[in-house]
């Protein structure tokens, strides 16, 4: 396995699978790795025959500083599971490598920016948008590999490629959870027992929204439920709990089986922010 920390470093590498006529499949991580990202990874093996992981914790995308500050890394616990992985190469560049200046070029992405992260994280989607459109330029590859956990980025991403005529293909990968349901996150670590316990409300409140949902209820029923199972945990904050269309991020006054359509949330438990999704209608 190659480390490589510079665009530079990468050019003969990259030069080298274009004379050898092979693929490369891009996973971009912010490290603090876990099985979810591993299978990105092992997609990626599957169907790319160069595999480049970055790691790399994004500054500009967080709107929360003590959130930028203490978020997970754990460089050689992650370099450890990538080789056991037999990934070909890891980008770990260092933030004045990304940004030898702070960007003045700023990414509007229209009315995903107002919905749930984009209105929740004002920012937000700038700061993925810009490291994203790095990350392609400097490893230039021929897939990516993103988690269906992280829903609206996904179509943050795919309207970044489509807008602006990248030739990347999009590979989305469904949630990895635990065995209890949690979605799989590098934010789990910081959660103290009770509050890892009490997480488990976010996929409790998606599998019970969605019964109900499907048996008939209407969803301003549903989602006065929702609220109120929130207020019955102590450590949990619900932030936003939607029905919206997966693709567009529209949202939906009331449930319609004829049309697709996924459940978006975000709480907070005790300090720690954690987001899941679920499809109702896919």
């Amino acid at each position: 396995m190659h480390i490589v920390y510079a665009g530079a470093d990468w050019q003969k590498y990259w030069l080298n699978s274009l004379k050898s006529d092979k693929t490369i499949g891009l996973v971009p991580t912010m490290g603090a790795l876990h099985e979810g990202h591993l299978d990105l990874v092992r997609k990626a093996k599957t169907e790319t025959d160069i595999v480049v992981v970055s790691i790399f914790v994004n500054p500009t995308q967080f709107n929360n500083q003590e959130d930028y500050d203490n978020y997970p890394t754990t460089i050689n616990e992650d370099l450890d599971k990538l080789r056991k992985e037999n990934v070909d190469f890891v980008f770990l560049p260092k933030t004045e490598t990304i940004y030898p200046e702070k960007p003045e070029l700023s990414i509007n992405f229209g009315e995903l920016e107002t919905v749930l992260e984009g209105a929740f994280r004002p920012g937000h989607f700038n700061g993925v948008g810009i490291v994203v459109s790095k990350l392609f330029n400097i490893i230039k590859p021929n897939q990516a590999f993103f988690g269906q956990k992280d829903l609206q980025q996904t179509a943050i991403i795919k309207r970044l490629v489509n807008d602006l005529s990248i030739n990347i293909k999009l590979e989305i990968v469904p949630t990895r959870r635990e065995v209890d349901g949690l979605a799989m996150s590098s934010r789990n670590v910081r959660l103290n027992q009770e509050e890892r316990n009490q997480a488990l409300i976010l996929i409790n409140s998606l599998t019970k929204a969605k019964k109900e949902l499907l048996e008939g209820m209407p969803w301003f029923e549903v989602h006065n439920q929702i609220k109120c199972d929130f207020e019955e945990m102590p450590l949990a904050s619900l932030e936003y709990f939607e029905l919206i269309h997966p693709e567009y991020f529209t949202t939906f006054k009331d449930f319609d089986a004829s049309q697709k359509s996924s459940i978006c949330v975000a709480a907070y438990l005790g300090k720690i922010r954690l987001i899941d999704n679920l499809p109702i209608i896919p």
